[in-house]
């Protein structure tokens, strides 16, 4: 482990860097703030030695590095916010579709789901900083694709798109019901049709992303 009273100027700075920084940082950025020669990985993995039996740990999610509470921590830390509702249902299900099948075209989220998805849920989804436009689909049309974001990585506290729930792993978290979710949550407006069926898992995974989201709300461990 980094001796603390042997930090260079350049682990100082980009130490300094990840503590002022409201957002997660990445190696491109922290490269601009040292000389060309210093080595931001080597760094890097340092201070998350440094840091990993303290309080607080460096962590990368997506290729981003941020300070976050030491997970053993969070159920002891009480933050007071203002409360925001939860991600609507209809968004939590497009993002799950986009999440698990990325990249994805909006002709196939709504084939997926089984009904037209609003211009609002994109929206808000865009907005969130969640998902982000992709290449076109070389077809007839040329159809945009959507994927998701390093912002929702960190979000959900996943590192890779790898480290995504499966059914079987949501369920046995005790986060689910067992009951199918589209049994127990009303339609959206977005939503007509009754009959229309989502995957299981895309629908179990967007039960997990409103937990997830109402938690986050609540006591976040970043």
């Amino acid at each position: 482990m980094t001796d603390i009273t042997l930090l260079s100027p350049e682990h100082r700075l980009i130490e300094a860097v990840l503590f002022a920084s409201a957002e997660p940082v990445t190696v491109d950025v922290l490269m601009k703030q040292v000389p060309p020669t210093t080595n931001v990985l080597e760094i890097l993995y340092d201070l998350k030695a440094l840091y990993q039996p303290r309080g607080v740990n460096l962590v990368e999610t997506g290729g981003n590095w941020s300070f976050r509470t030491a997970p053993d921590l969070a159920p002891q830390m009480i933050l007071t916010r203002q409360p925001r509702r939860k991600l609507p249902r209809a968004a939590a299900e497009v993002l799950a579709i986009i999440a698990y099948h990325q990249p994805v075209t909006r002709a196939e989220v709504e084939s997926i789901r089984g009904v037209d998805t609003s211009k609002g849920t994109l929206d808000l989804l865009l907005e969130l900083g969640w998902i982000r436009p992709g290449k076109r689909r070389e077809t007839p049309g040329r159809p945009l694709t959507w994927q998701t974001t390093p912002d929702f990585l960190s979000h959900f506290n996943l590192e890779t798109l790898r480290d995504l729930p499966g059914l079987e792993e949501l369920k046995a978290s005790g986060l689910l019901d067992p009951r199918p979710v589209l049994s127990t949550l009303p339609r959206e407006k977005d939503d007509p049709s009754t009959d229309s069926e989502v995957p299981e898992e895309d629908s179990e995974f967007s039960a997990w992303l409103r937990e997830e989201e109402g938690a986050v709300n609540t006591a976040e461990s970043a």
